[in-house]
């Protein structure tokens, strides 16, 4: 399935709420799950991807 920019962007906003949730939650497991969520989408838009150096997401 194809998504066009903008509803890429409004789930890449989705994203970043859900990790900084869970990361007040401390729950690493969606932690995870929402900051490859983020990078991925981030990728698709062209452009870097946020580091998680935490999550051992650095590259």
């Amino acid at each position: 399935m194809s998504y066009n920019k903008g509803q890429t962007w409004g789930a890449l906003k989705k994203a970043w709420r859900g990790y900084k949730v869970a990361k007040v939650q401390d729950n690493k497991e969606d932690m995870m799950k929402y900051a490859e969520r983020i990078r991925t989408l981030q990728k698709e838009l062209g452009l870097d991807q946020a580091k998680f150096p935490a999550l051992g997401l650095t590259t």
